[in-house]
């Protein structure tokens, strides 16, 4: 239930959609002859897609995220095993044409293949199901062993979970799958901005993970002010930072976290 209700919940009130809301809600105020509830839904769908696409809001929004873990230095001497969490593929695409097309989260793919080439002794789990409450794709964890094994990572080497949906679950489940000893050091591979989430969700699974982001969206210099970047990057900023916020506090008011920006 939590899961479809977050999905529908966050189809209404991501930036585009509830700027496409506000704009029909404007034009049938405006056959009703609702003039001031007209220009004020106007108003305010303008206002979210001018602040989301022609300033630097959602950079500025996404710097405290993706600058609140860092990688481990000096670098692990050895590690049991590498997570990668999902969402870095075209599920869609790759479910019809059999490929292994990337999204704008392939980093992670990317960064984990870079990752079980230093240390060629590590597991390397791959977890994302198919996460979509209406598109019907393939599940990450079916689409990344055809990429790894094009990359040069043994299929051997492989530990897939493909029956979850969030990043929750991604957490729960792979700790099940994995049964990690004491002492041994497991790498945690996704995009900065959603690390924080992530860190926290396997904490309170009972899953002690060491932090690995990737998949930067911003410099980390953005100043708040007219975007740097072209409108429908800095919109996706705008969005991917909402999403983030938002799930930070829902996750952290329902008990899945323990803090609402979990640190180091």
């Amino acid at each position: 239930m939590f899961f479809i209700l977050s999905k529908i919940v966050w189809f209404f009130i991501q930036p585009l959609n509830l700027s496409i809301v506000l704009t029909a809600i404007a034009c049938a105020a405006s056959v009703l002859s609702r003039r001031r509830l007209a220009i004020v839904a106007a108003g305010a769908a303008f206002l979210i897609l001018g602040i989301g696409a022609w300033t630097s809001v959602g950079a500025v929004l996404l710097h405290p995220l993706e600058d609140r873990f860092q990688r481990p230095a000096p670098l692990p001497e050895k590690i049991a095993g590498i997570i990668v969490l999902g969402g870095g593929f075209e599920a869609g695409i790759n479910l019809v044409r059999g490929g292994y097309e990337l999204n704008a989260s392939g980093d992670r793919f990317v960064e984990a293949a870079i990752l079980a080439r230093r240390y060629p002794e590590a597991k390397v789990v791959v977890t994302g199901g198919a996460g979509d409450l209406i598109l019907n794709g393939e599940a990450d964890a079916v689409t990344a062993p055809r990429l790894l094994d094009a990359l040069g990572i043994a299929p051997e080497r492989l530990v897939l979970e493909s029956k979850s949906r969030n990043t929750y679950e991604n957490a729960v489940f792979t700790k099940q799958m994995v049964n990690a000893k004491p002492g041994q050091t497991w790498l945690l591979v996704t995009s900065a901005f959603h690390m924080p989430r992530a860190m926290g969700l396997f904490r309170q699974a009972g899953f002690d993970v060491v932090a690995w982001p990737s998949d930067y969206r911003t410099s980390g210099k953005e100043a708040l002010g007219i975007a740097q970047d072209n409108p429908q990057d800095s919109l996706q900023n705008m969005s991917m930072a909402m999403r983030e916020w938002i799930g930070l506090f829902v996750y952290r008011l329902t008990g899945r976290i323990a803090q609402l920006v979990p640190a180091p």
